[in-house]
């Protein structure tokens, strides 16, 4: 009888701790939304605007943090959900598809740079295999981080994206086209 006891009040113990966790987690996450703008949508499909994709990566999506505090992760709205992701750059931006979790898009105005990286909320790793972007949503200045399948397009993905931010920074127009020449 002493077992059967001890066995309950161990599993209470830990349902209570679960418990507490998806508090502190709800709570974050109403407090967050009030501090951080819901984020951007996906524009219309390139297919429809007939954009050029310049680079497309797959892999996981780790987490979006305040920039430069890496473990203070972003919950609300889904963006704390680690998920299996698919990312592409184009001209307007970085589109973010995610699966089981609602994806989002970084215009290309809002690029503040991109870096590798060892660490993000959710992951810690040996080398610097984290691709991460920072960007600005209203006020706030964030960091998303990725894990490619194939670290091979990560140079690629750093040369491309600072392009893109810098075409936006110099010459964007209010239609979205590049003021003088590319």
């Amino acid at each position: 009888m002493e077992r059967v006891l001890l066995t309950l009040a161990i599993v209470a113990f830990f349902l209570l701790c679960v418990f507490g966790m998806w508090l502190g987690w709800r709570r974050k996450a109403r407090s967050q939304s009030v501090q951080v703008p819901p984020f951007p949508t996906t524009p219309p499909t390139p297919e429809e605007t007939g954009e050029r994709l310049l680079a497309p990566a797959e892999g996981l999506y780790v987490s979006t943090t305040r920039a430069g505090h890496w473990q203070d992760r972003i919950v609300t709205r889904g963006a704390g959900l680690r998920t299996s992701a698919t990312w592409r750059l184009y001209e307007r931006g970085v589109e973010v598809e995610r699966v089981g979790a609602p994806g989002f898009w970084i215009p290309a105005e809002s690029l503040v740079d991109i870096r590798l990286d060892s660490r993000i909320a959710g992951k810690v790793m040996a080398t610097d295999s984290l691709l991460v972007f920072t960007w600005q949503l209203g006020d706030v200045q964030l960091d998303t981080g990725f894990r490619g399948d194939e670290l091979s397009v990560y140079p690629q993905w750093i040369e491309s994206v600072r392009r893109v931010a810098k075409l936006a920074e110099h010459g964007r127009s209010g239609s979205g086209e590049v003021k003088g020449g590319a």
